[in-house]
């Protein structure tokens, strides 16, 4: 069995949220307020989206889409922001851009569906992501998935969308598969793993669904 000479150490991580001052109370100041909340509440109402949810909001795929339905009450545009795959976008300003078009499409020529009480209304925010230190490390295919089973969701959120979608100091389960087990058909695979429209346990039930194929193949 291969053993790495670096293990990979499984962190979670907590969200330490941070509510700005922005805000939206109708669809036509949502769309003035996606151009100009920072690119980190962007970040916070799309990917960090998938840290947040379960399994009965998954539908909506990201906060704007959910807001659209149920506070707002429309549900054509949110079906059109739900179907927004966040990770097709190589970049956030590019991600911005489309939802903006989205909601600028769907108002023209019409008018807002109404205003909302302010508790109601849209409050942009950003979160500052901690690493926590799970106690748990790898060295062996057989290790790692006995972690990856075990530790919490926020762990693989932290090691698959946070690595994935911006730089951070916690190593990408795919980079460790790669570089330290020399399984780039394994990694591939997790790379290819799309969490939109999912849950985070769907996301750990199919990646120790790989795992246990290459063990069984005998490539571990």
């Amino acid at each position: 069995m291969r053993q790495a000479a670096k293990p990979f150490t499984f962190s979670g991580c907590v969200e330490l949220r941070q509510t700005l001052d922005v805000h939206a109370l109708d669809e036509r100041e949502l769309l003035h307020r996606l151009g100009e909340a920072p690119a980190e509440s962007i970040f916070f109402h799309t990917f960090g989206y998938f840290l947040r949810h379960r399994a009965f909001t998954t539908a909506y795929g990201n906060d704007f889409a959910r807001w659209a339905a149920l506070e707002i009450g429309d549900r054509a545009l949110a079906e059109r922001l739900a179907v927004v795959d966040p990770f097709a976008f190589p970049t956030l300003e590019g991600l911005r851009e489309h939802l903006v078009t989205i909601v600028q499409d769907h108002l023209r020529g019409r008018e807002a569906e109404g205003r909302v009480e302010f508790d109601r209304g849209f409050h942009f925010q950003r979160s500052h992501i901690v690493e926590v230190p799970l106690g748990l490390a790898a060295t062996t295919l057989v290790e790692f998935r006995a972690g990856l089973s075990n530790v919490d969701e926020s762990a693989i959120y932290l090691h698959t969308i946070e690595t994935r979608a911006r730089e951070r100091r916690a190593e990408g389960f795919a980079e460790w598969l790669r570089d330290a087990l020399d399984l780039p058909a394994l990694a591939e695979r997790f790379e290819r793993v799309d969490p939109y429209l999912t849950t985070l346990e769907r996301v750990r039930a199919r990646l120790l669904g790989f795992i246990d194929e290459t063990l069984e193949e005998g490539r571990g």
